[in-house]
């Protein structure tokens, strides 16, 4: 397992991260699954208030007792429930996200959270109220740091102008090149880190039949597809997806569902193995030219 760092927390990154909003909080594995993880060299956790109406916090929180300094932990806020539990709102003012840091806080038992991710984002939000909320926290020792979870161009672009961001969570895989086209580059010109989700395009990157993906119809999917396995042969195909994303200079690390033993294994041997070939990377690159933006540009 190679690392990385973050900028203002101290503890390293591993290149694989584990995505907490698969697990359910009825089941009997988690703690077991969480501290297996942490045995394999995986360092940050993430989860959101918004999981599961927090109880994916919950089940974080329990499952790190005794263990949390060995971690980092990662978790979102700006969605908050209706009462009557019939869905969620956009709400990324202030003062909702200085009230739901303790509630988050208190779900998962620890009196800081290394990087609070705003999540969402659109270009209309109050944006420098947000910030102002962020770096309150910051002052008050709640979060070590903040940044956001979005793949929207125009937002990122606004928070690495106007505020000091560490991280931004973002989609990116084979089948998502977006971000290849300026919002990579953007943050890694910046020191901003990069956690990369998606990695797998939905499962298609792993195994699963192929479907209509982000405006791509299902025929050529299943081309790039096709051709994605010829280029790899007998490697798996899932692992090889995932170190097209990690062996990007630009990406921290990718934050890979996980919910069962097998694909904790499955995540780990892919974070140790060996990288792709400059022959294969360029192959990848070549089978197709990648999606680009429409909007939020």
């Amino acid at each position: 397992m190679q690392y990385k760092k973050l900028n203002k927390i101290n503890q390293k990154i591993s290149e694989v991260s584990f995505g907490c909003m698969s697990l359910q909080s009825d089941s009997k594995d988690n703690d077991t699954l969480i501290n297996k993880a942490i045995d394999k060299g995986i360092t940050l956790f993430d989860t959101a208030d918004l999981y599961e109406k927090g109880e994916n916090e919950k089940l974080l929180g329990t499952a790190l007792k005794g263990r949390r300094k060995d971690i980092v932990l990662s978790t979102k806020v700006g969605n908050r429930w209706r009462e009557d539990g019939s869905g969620w709102d956009w709400c990324p003012t202030k003062k909702h996200i200085l009230k739901a840091v303790d509630e988050s806080l208190k779900r998962l038992q620890t009196d800081y959270i290394d990087l609070y991710l705003l999540h969402g984002g659109t270009i209309d939000d109050p944006i420098d109220e947000t910030i102002e909320a962020f770096e309150r926290l910051q002052e008050q020792g709640k979060i070590l740091s903040y940044g956001l979870s979005s793949i929207r161009p125009n937002v990122i672009r606004e928070f690495v102008k106007r505020s000091d961001i560490t991280a931004v969570m973002t989609q990116y895989s084979l089948l998502d090149r977006r971000p290849e086209e300026e919002t990579l580059g953007l943050l890694r010109e910046n020191n901003i880190g990069i956690l990369a989700r998606g990695t797998v395009g939905g499962g298609l990157l792993a195994g699963k039949p192929a479907k209509d993906y982000l405006g791509i119809d299902i025929t050529k999917i299943a081309i790039i597809l096709n051709k994605v396995k010829d280029v790899l042969l007998e490697r798996d195909l899932g692992e090889k997806a995932l170190r097209y994303v990690i062996d990007n200079p630009a990406i921290t690390t990718a934050v890979v569902g996980i919910r069962t033993i097998e694909q904790l294994t499955e995540a780990i041997r892919a974070a140790n193995s060996s990288l792709l070939t400059t022959e294969e990377r360029e192959i990848l690159q070549e089978i197709w030219s990648g999606n680009i933006y429409n909007d939020h540009r």
